[in-house]
């Protein structure tokens, strides 16, 4: 039904991943990609792929994360958490390559996936923490390139403001 509902929505679904990733962090209590894929029988599967980061698939009922076994630790959360984002917003599409080297998106599906990951792994509180949602984006091992899809809540824009103006009238 949910999925229904999204690709209704077609260009509105970015405004939705936030509400999304939410209510999955709230259900599963973790942000943790790996431990989400594993609450929702999804498997992941390391081996060398070349150059491609990783890949969603889907045979049946089954649904397989393909993530490059080269990578580093950082790396392969954010590709799991992108790949996931596949999973959670197009579950009968089996995406595109994410290739090395390619965080500049042009595709819908890659940006929705690319959103979803940086919502994932990028909590509110972890960006107020750290003050800049590329210092945020660095200590949480997402890529520079898709940090700037990160969605500021009110609330938080409006701490920031606070902050930024009690900074600069000292």
């Amino acid at each position: 039904m949910m999925n229904r509902k999204l690709s209704e929505q077609g260009g509105n679904l970015i405004s939705t991943v936030k509400q999304i990733v939410s209510r999955i962090v709230r259900t599963y209590k973790t942000n943790d990609p790996f431990e989400i894929a594993e609450h929702k029988n999804i498997t992941i599967l390391f081996n060398d792929l070349g150059d491609t980061f990783g890949f969603f698939s889907s045979y049946k009922r089954f649904k397989f994360i393909h993530i490059n076994s080269v990578l580093d630790d950082g790396m392969r959360r954010y590709v799991c958490a992108h790949e996931l984002g596949h999973a959670v917003l197009h579950p009968r599409m089996n995406t595109p390559f994410l290739r090395s080297n390619t965080f500049f998106y042009t595709d819908r599906l890659e940006k929705e996936a690319n959103e979803f990951a940086v919502e994932l792994l990028l909590p509110d509180d972890v960006v107020r923490e750290y003050g800049s949602i590329y210092d945020a984006a660095a200590a949480c091992g997402v890529p520079n390139e898709v940090a700037s899809l990160k969605r500021i809540d009110e609330g938080l824009l409006r701490t920031f403001l606070r902050d930024e103006r009690s900074y600069y009238s000292v």
